[in-house]
């Protein structure tokens, strides 16, 4: 089998061509960039490469599809967590909702058999109640500007499927962590390496996680399973976790204690209102859950690394950076 995969450099993408090309796929990856190119070229992988200056409605893919059996669609206009840009929606439109509609229409129109869209659990919504998970039928809610531009892309990818014949598969993934993962996950490992006390050690919340080799596999099951087409799938480790676990775990990993101040999870929710953070409360002592019996039974899939396997692999990765920098203090930044 042969893919054209987009986002190729990011961090999922890399852990979808590390996987492919184990698995002996042909993979052509979309390369926007020289630094993405950069990366493409420092991984021990065997890929073609096809350069695009960007991927919006007007990008040119003429020569993309020769040879392709699957599309597998990872770039995005990622999400911002702190998004003030007045039009933010059109912004993401652009790229996420207007950039998957072209990049459809001219697979199809190459004679693409399938196309799999890397979505968002953003598209659900941004919180479940206790122990009522979301699922991959369930009326779509999405908050933002980021998950309204993937969900109308999920819609119009399916109206093309009706009108080409293409088969699309969307999956969303929750929060993806491993190797090289950043923001909130890089900043936990950092505060825990460091041994910073942290008032998290009463929070008995339930967040789903996916491990990026596991939605990488998926991914490719995805790719070829017969009953993927015209189906939405929830991805993670099947198993879901508290703020406090989490936390232990990633120091379990470093082999240190954790240092957790039993604080009410309701005490910290008031006083993030109090400061006008009501976002960093939901994050910390919220649920998020998916249920993701459809994608095990209907794709006959399991997640390959548990969540402990998973953050023991990302643990190792960050501190062998970490040990990698200490040894060449000229790479270090000044104090």
């Amino acid at each position: 089998m042969s893919l054209l995969l987009t986002g190729s450099s990011g961090f999922v993408g890399q852990a979808v061509v590390s996987l492919a090309t184990e698995r002996r796929l042909n993979v052509r990856e979309v390369v926007r960039t020289k630094a993405g190119a950069q990366r493409a070229n420092q991984r021990e992988t065997q890929t073609s490469r096809f350069w695009v200056d960007a991927i919006n409605g007007a990008t040119d893919w003429e020569g993309a599809f020769e040879g392709i059996d699957c599309v597998v669609h990872c770039a995005a206009r990622v999400h911002h967590m702190h998004e003030t840009e007045a039009d933010a929606l059109a912004a993401y439109r652009s790229i996420n909702t207007e950039g998957s509609r072209h990049l459809a229409q001219q697979a199809a129109a190459a004679g693409v058999k399938r196309f799999v869209f890397i979505s968002s659990i953003k598209v659900n919504g941004e919180a479940t109640p206790p122990n009522q998970p979301f699922y991959a039928d369930d009326k779509p809610n999405p908050q933002d500007p980021y998950g309204v531009s993937k969900y109308e892309a999920e819609q119009v990818l399916f109206d093309i499927a009706q009108q080409t014949g293409l088969e699309v598969v969307v999956i969303r993934p929750p929060l993806v962590y491993g190797p090289g993962v950043k923001a909130n996950f890089l900043t936990m490992m950092k505060w825990t390496k460091r041994r910073i006390p942290l008032p998290l050690g009463a929070i008995y919340n339930r967040r789903s996680m996916v491990y990026v080799d596991n939605l990488a596999d998926l991914i490719l099951t995805c790719c070829i399973h017969p009953n993927a087409a015209g189906h939405v799938f929830l991805a993670s480790d099947n198993d879901d976790v508290s703020t406090t676990r989490l936390l232990k775990t990633v120091a379990q990993a470093m082999r240190r204690r954790a240092y957790l101040l039993p604080i009410p999870a309701w005490l910290l929710t008031r006083m993030a209102q109090l400061v006008n953070k009501p976002q960093l409360s939901q994050r910390l002592c919220g649920d998020l859950q998916v249920d993701i019996h459809k994608t095990m039974g209907q794709l006959n899939w399991q997640p390959r690394y548990s969540v402990e396997q998973g953050i023991a692999k990302t643990v190792s990765d960050y501190l062998a950076k970490k040990s990698h920098l200490a040894k060449k203090p000229y790479l270090t930044k000044k104090p």
